[in-house]
């Protein structure tokens, strides 16, 4: 990936490792290295290195002194440009792994360094996409392999016999002599290590450099995110407790911002929170808190676009799309549990305009799904497609008790007979429709006081509550919050949006 060449450097690229090796070690200035990362690095990039990788580490390695550190540091920048402007090959992807081992290697021996919240984030979930995108690329080599009768039954690679593709036999080798590539016990590994150097110790006072607790709390955000990709959804959620934990610990740098200010500070983090904690509660049938916590994060989303804030970060474009995924979650989550005082009013208008008559009508729920890349350790295993399946076996029975629901609302009591009749099935098989029905609605919800998504109380997700005595059913329709308020803001803001199209319109003739 490196460029090797012994060219002269252009003396802009000399300055810039230089100063960004004194903001590291040395200045640690919060405001000149996020002027060199976030905005110089960029540029230089754009103009330079477009099309082509950044020099290899050897050669800046005199406008740093060779500090090791920092050239893990640069090697680790400049290879996840390099896989953002190419096709990285499966070699790059092996060769990525031995970048960030360097890296973890040097930041757990050092502790003397300052490195942007944005930059660690931007590091760690990096390094997750790329363990992702290596599974991905694995098990579709698998796949071809497979179809060639090179991958044996067990999913063990087969000696290759008559004409294979070339580009085949030789990925499926860099596989066989890269096993300890991306292995996931060794991807824990260093999560785990790394997520320990910066939260308090009990009985300590000593102080905890701010970098190493940016290190903490977006490990968490990116376990949350891995823990999600491999379908432990409950582990997904647990790995998010630390940053509830020591929601209110002060970094000591600059305006001494919490962790979570911290966590608010990095927009890409505190999405990824918000979506894969949402699928990890959907995957759960969590509907309601799952509608809480992606609905939050859209109503955030949407303002941002109107005022045009989202529109100055980087990879705006890619929020937009994971905008329009987590609408498509949220449509299928009010379909199956419909809410009211829940999500704002203008993001329920939009879900109503781009899903409401589509989800009326449809009769696979498939698309709606807009779930993360799930990936597997096991290439021979098709993981994502179980995943989905999972989701399919929870969301159809929802569905279709959509229309008990309906009948349910009609009545505050009638026979259960009356009511099997209505969906013509006998009352011994209509039973178990009813009860399960019961079951599904009852769901784990957070509290005010709970500090963890695990937390919470049993209550019933839907806006109806029933029970049975003797053969009679009982219906007590949940009572309804007026949010006459809300009206009345709404068509406020709508208003003053009128008059400011209206104010726009030139009169001059």
């Amino acid at each position: 990936m490196a460029n090797n060449s012994d060219v002269a450097l252009p003396e802009a690229l000399k300055n810039f490792v230089f100063d960004l090796h004194d903001s590291v070690t040395l200045s640690q200035i919060t405001e000149e290295q996020a002027k060199l990362y976030e905005t110089d690095f960029r540029e230089l990039s754009s103009k330079y290195f477009s099309n082509q990788p950044w020099p290899a580490p050897e050669s800046i390695a005199s406008e740093c002194n060779g500090d090791p550190f920092f050239l893990a540091l640069y090697r680790e920048m400049t290879h996840r440009h390099w896989h953002q402007v190419s096709r990285p090959t499966l070699r790059d992807r092996v060769d990525g792994w031995q970048v960030y081992r360097e890296l973890f290697e040097e930041m757990l021996e050092t502790t003397s360094f300052f490195v942007l919240p944005s930059w660690i984030f931007d590091i760690l979930n990096e390094f997750v996409y790329q363990f992702q995108g290596f599974c991905q690329v694995r098990s579709a080599l698998y796949a071809t392999a497979r179809k060639q009768g090179l991958v044996g039954a067990d999913g063990s690679l087969q000696p290759a016999q008559g004409n294979h593709p070339s580009n085949l036999i030789e990925n499926l080798t860099v596989l066989k002599n890269s096993t300890d590539a991306w292995d996931i016990e060794s991807v824990y590994g260093y999560l785990n290590r790394l997520g320990k150097l910066g939260w308090p110790k009990e009985g300590s006072s000593s102080k905890i450099s701010p970098t190493l607790t940016y290190l903490s709390i977006f490990v968490s955000v990116s376990r949350s995110r891995l823990e999600c990709l491999l379908g432990d959804y409950i582990g997904s959620l647990q790995a998010l407790n630390p940053l509830t934990k020591h929601a209110d610990f002060v970094v000591e740098k600059d305006d001494n911002s919490t962790v979570i200010e911290v966590l608010n500070s990095v927009f890409g983090a505190r999405l990824s929170v918000s979506y894969h904690a949402g699928v990890s509660l959907l995957m759960l049938r969590r509907h309601k808190d799952a509608i809480k916590t992606i609905g939050v994060m859209c109503t955030v989303m949407q303002r941002g676009f109107k005022t045009g804030r989202l529109r100055k970060l980087p990879g705006w474009d890619q929020f937009n799309k994971q905008f329009d995924r987590m609408l498509a979650l949220l449509a299928i989550l009010q379909h199956v549990c419909p809410t009211q005082g829940i999500l704002d009013d203008h993001l329920v208008r939009l879900i109503r305009e781009k899903h409401a008559s589509r989800l009326e009508t449809a009769t696979s729920y498939e698309e709606w799904f807009q779930s993360p890349k799930f990936v597997s350790v096991d290439p021979n295993v098709p993981f994502f497609r179980q995943q989905v399946q999972h989701f399919l076996q929870e969301i159809d029975p929802a569905m279709s008790n959509l229309e008990l629901r309906s009948y349910l609302k009609l009545y505050t009591s009638l026979p259960v007979e009356k009511l099997a009749k209505f969906h013509d099935k006998s009352l011994e098989d209509f039973m178990p429709r009813l009860l399960s029905f019961k079951l599904r609605t009852l769901q784990l919800e957070q509290t005010g006081d709970s500090e963890s998504y695990l937390e919470g109380a049993w209550k019933v997700a839907l806006d109806i509550h029933y029970y049975m005595t003797g053969s009679m059913v009982h219906i007590d329709e949940a009572e309804k919050q007026r949010r006459f308020e809300n009206y009345f803001v709404a068509q406020i803001a709508q208003s003053s949006e009128v008059c400011k199209d209206a104010r726009a319109i030139k009169l001059a003739v």
